[in-house]
């Protein structure tokens, strides 16, 4: 018995700390994959099903390893518990010793500097704002690791945090005069002594992109590294790639540039004046962009002449700003700081604008209060390629949906991962006797403009049967509302409405709630999990391709084509094959839970196509008859 099939056996060490241990094969063969991998330097993509325990089958070859690893996981969440749950269970019975660092973005970690130029300030906060700072300000005085998720009292996403926190453009580095208790320096110095480092695919997505090689300045030289989670790194690296100038940077120039002014400049006037026509400026852009929230093609705008009239009086202002910045900066370190960042706001607006190579996606997106313009590469393989030659690590790839009909042709070609081997384990769940697939007879197609009022009607009586304790998901925040509507009028259990309130809040309703309906769009597809008899029901509106009306999604379809090659078959079924399989995932967590599938897209047995979803529906029994479902929730198992 290898040391890795003994730390995994039934009287193995994971059986000393897991109360009911029982070892399973998939988990034992796929962590002697990844230690082989990792023995002969071999890139590796590993899918694992739902049930697999995936997470203690990387972690363990790593540690056995002794080489110096770095993890990346999907979400802050997910690498919260991996540091603070996980490994300290392995730490428990490991012999190895190792040393574990998390390290993420800074704007996760207290800035003491900017605290306290925001509490000194003459500018004023509103009463709610002043209130959330002192509270922040307790904390700081408090708090051993600067973490914002340890400070309960202001939520992560109180937008107040940014007088607490820094970016990359307004942190002062060794001029701070905070710099030597600085939370994020000391994080990070955590992160370079560590063995095994965990960080997100945002942190590590923006570290690749400050160089053209190797890690940037955040993350040290890895021998190993595993992503967690790695079908969404190819979204998270394209938007790391890309530029992005947004009403809020622009906005947070000017509110900063005016922090510095009345602290230390109020004898340059013009400053004043040119942050404060900067924000008017950009408010009236915002105004031009119309009421509808939307993401659109950039063609739009130069169609557009009183957009384009703002963007040139946005540009001629932030210009105008940056002169005035420069000439204060030789003043105080903030002021020098301030100047720079616009300087380089300015030359990010500038590529945007001037783009004309074909090798970018340009497009824009209006939110309720803000706007965004960004430039996208159209191809993000190379990069990734490229990054991988220049950084001599052993690459490991993992996620229980990799894969479209047993093929990962997809994800690797999206990544440019040629010369990687792939392997893929079975989740152990007992689909056949937990779960029931119902897809009745007689829906209607999803561009019947009744499509949602008639599913409803197939659905009620699966919601009756299941007495509530489902997840409703739509591909769409429009179906979503449409069906809140019907609903709320229709069903006597409580109705969670996705966008009513903090996500972490509505799924702990859910649970306590015990008989809830969650109605959801894309977040609640994945990285939601939910044991037991709460979610006893998935109901999935269609088939979640992506909107052919994305900017960046139609650039990419319209490349293909160009290229003699059939972008529905290579892109997007495979696409949506993958998202498909993380809703159903939300269906069946642990051995013990059992449920119904409801899927409404009657295209799964009408177009040739569907063959291909339903190759990646886990082995359920199959039904088209309500009764069976009705028998079911009468006896699950």
């Amino acid at each position: 018995m290898t040391e890795l099939e003994s730390f995994f056996s039934s009287g193995g060490a994971l059986s000393e700390i897991i109360s009911g241990y029982q070892p399973r094969a998939a988990q034992v063969e796929m962590a002697e994959a990844i230690s082989d991998a990792i023995n002969r330097n071999q890139h590796l993509i590993a899918e694992a099903g739902t049930g697999t325990g995936k997470t203690f089958a990387y972690l363990i070859p790593a540690i056995f390893s002794g080489k110096k690893t770095i993890i990346s996981t999907g979400t802050k969440n997910l690498q919260d518990q991996l540091f603070n749950k996980d490994l300290p269970l392995i730490r428990k019975v490991v012999k190895t010793p190792f040393v574990a660092a998390l390290l993420k973005g800074r704007s996760n970690y207290l800035c003491t500097h900017r605290l306290k130029n925001a509490l000194s300030t003459t500018l004023g906060f509103s009463k709610e704002d002043a209130a959330a700072l002192a509270k922040i300000n307790t904390w700081g005085k408090r708090t051993k690791t600067g973490d914002t998720s340890e400070m309960s009292g202001v939520p992560e996403s109180d937008p107040v945090w940014y007088q607490a926190t820094s970016t990359i453009d307004n942190c002062l580095g060794q001029d701070c005069s905070d710099y030597a208790d600085c939370f994020l320096v000391k994080a990070r110095k955590k992160a370079q002594e560590s063995e095994i480092l965990v960080v997100n695919h945002h942190l590590l997505c923006a570290d690749w992109s400050i160089r053209d090689s190797g890690f940037g300045e955040l993350l040290p030289n890895a021998e190993v590294v595993i992503i967690d989670e790695a079908h969404q790194l190819a979204d998270t690296a394209s938007n790391f790639l890309g530029i992005t100038v947004g009403a809020k940077q622009l906005n947070d120039l000017a509110q900063d540039a005016l922090i510095e002014y009345f602290n230390d400049a109020t004898d340059i006037p013009q400053l004043r004046s040119a942050a404060e026509d900067l924000e008017h400026e950009v408010k009236d852009l915002r105004l031009a962009f119309g009421i509808e929230l939307k993401r659109g093609e950039w063609q739009e705008l130069e169609n557009n002449p009183t957009i384009m009239t703002g963007l040139a009086a946005v540009k001629a202002q932030l210009q105008r700003l940056t002169d005035q910045l420069k000439l204060a900066s030789v003043k105080t370190k903030g002021l020098e700081s301030c100047f720079k960042r616009a300087e380089e706001l300015m030359h990010q607006l500038q590529l945007i604008l001037d783009e004309k190579t074909g090798k970018w996606i340009r497009w824009y997106e209006i939110h309720r209060k803000t706007f965004t313009l960004s430039r996208t590469p159209l191809d993000i393989a190379a990069e990734f390629r490229l990054f991988m030659q220049h950084h001599k690590a052993t690459w490991i790839f993992t996620s229980a949906t990799l894969s479209v009909a047993n093929k990962f042709d997809h994800f690797a070609n999206n990544l440019g991962l040629n010369e990687a081997d792939s392997a893929s384990w079975n989740s152990p769940f007992d689909y056949a006797s937990q779960s029931l697939f119902y897809h009745p007879k007689g829906l209607p197609q999803p561009n019947d403009p009744q499509f949602i009022p008639l599913i409803i009607d197939f659905a009620l009586p699966v919601l009756q049967a299941s007495q509530g304790r489902a997840f409703f998901l739509f591909t769409s925040h429009r179906a979503l509302k449409q069906a809140e509507d019907l609903l709320k009028n229709k069903i006597t259990y409580p109705l969670l409405v996705q966008g009513s309130r903090p996500k972490a809040m509505l799924l702990e309703q859910f649970k306590k709630a015990g008989n809830a309906v969650l109605l959801g769009t894309s977040s609640f597809w994945e990285g939601v999990d939910v044991r037991g008899e709460a979610l006893s029901c998935v109901i999935i509106d269609k088939l979640p391709f992506a909107s052919p009306g994305d900017p960046v999604l139609k650039a990419r379809l319209d490349a293909m084509t160009q290229q003699g090659r059939n972008p529905f078959f290579e892109y997007q079924i495979p696409a949506a094959v993958i998202a498909l399989r993380q809703g159903i995932g939300r269906l069946i967590r642990d051995e013990t839970d059992s449920g119904v599938l409801m899927i409404c897209d009657p295209r799964l047995l009408k177009k040739a196509y569907g063959q291909q979803f339903l190759d990646s529906v886990p082995p359920m029994r199959r039904t088209r008859d309500i009764a069976d479902v009705q028998a079911f929730f009468l006896n699950p198992r």
